[in-house]
């Protein structure tokens, strides 16, 4: 990509992080009080729900439910920013060679699209490899954005609170790196595929001609493919997400390595009767309504500004 070229992605993937970020930190922090705990969930999903957002503004107000949105913007600003001009970069170059390119052929005004095109093969690496990467470079931002989420730390300041982090070590910087890899390549890559699946089949069914159709019209098929994507990758992954969090808000030794956590929160169903904290592979999905909400809007919002943008930017 040329160099203008790069600042438009950038922009574009920044002011979608942004809106999402500030739009959605409410499910976020939700999801995250709910999973950092290991006690019996015994009551129903909207119950668990209000009773904590009840909670949270009875001791911190309204406002409360926008509590670590400082570390959000931190994250995720520039984590989507990178994310999708890598994604879009990576692609570009996978697009060249005949293994990973798209056989079918469209051309920019006909998609009313920007981004290069792939076989369902390159986009599944395409998406999974970029966000893995980016998961890398981030991660010890993902720790603080989860700790702020959460009420075991009482951290103050950002820039404090990394140093802090920092002077445990490399380890804890890449605390809960393998779980978020493993709950973020699988869901990149399903998410990329099916997002240009949708997306192909609504604009070919279309009965509006592919060379009329608007901007506008163009960004809700976006909207509308990023949702029905999130959906789907979101449920296919959210186990890795709770043992994700687990790592990175608990101190505990029990949830210092990824088996130990995944053996602390599974609990055989034989022993239930004994213990009521044991719960089965129920626990596995706590927050798993709250994820899916934040993401099916969080992807709806995501592209449809990032693929709405580029093509203001460039058409």
């Amino acid at each position: 990509m040329k160099n203008a070229a790069v600042g438009q992605h950038l922009l574009s993937g920044a002011l979608s992080g942004f809106g999402g970020a500030i739009l959605l930190q409410p499910l976020d922090l939700l999801k995250t009080r709910i999973q950092q705990g290991d006690s019996a969930l015994n009551a129903g999903n909207a119950t668990i729900i209000w009773r904590t957002t009840k909670d949270i503004i009875r001791n911190e107000g309204i406002k409360g439910l926008w509590t670590g949105t400082s570390a959000t913007l931190v994250r995720n600003v520039p984590g989507v920013a990178l994310y999708f001009t890598s994604l879009t970069y990576l692609r570009s170059i996978m697009a060249k060679s005949p293994y990973f390119a798209s056989h079918q052929q469209h051309s920019r005004d006909s998609s009313k699209t920007v981004l290069p095109k792939l076989s369902s093969q390159g986009n599944l690496i395409a998406g999974a490899t970029t966000r893995v990467g980016v998961g890398l470079i981030l991660n010890p931002f993902s720790i603080l954005k989860a700790r702020f989420e959460s009420e075991l730390h009482a951290y103050r300041s950002l820039s404090g609170s990394l140093l802090s982090i920092a002077r445990m070590g490399p380890s804890e910087l890449m605390r809960g790196f393998v779980a978020s890899s493993l709950r973020d390549a699988p869901y990149a890559g399903l998410f990329v595929v099916i997002y240009e699946s949708i997306k192909r089949e609504t604009k070919s069914n279309s009965c509006v001609p592919a060379y009329f159709i608007p901007t506008a019209y163009a960004v809700g098929i976006h909207s509308f493919s990023a949702a029905s994507a999130g959906a789907v990758a979101t449920m296919a992954t959210h186990p890795f997400d709770v043992i994700k969090t687990k790592m990175q808000v608990r101190s505990e030794d029990k949830y210092r390595g990824f088996t130990t956590t995944v053996i602390r929160i599974f609990k055989a169903v034989i022993f239930s009767s004994l213990n009521s904290q044991q719960r089965g592979a129920a626990g596995f999905f706590d927050g798993a309504s709250l994820r899916m909400s934040r993401k099916i809007l969080s992807s709806a919002i995501g592209w449809a500004v990032f693929e709405g943008m580029l093509l203001f930017m460039q058409t």
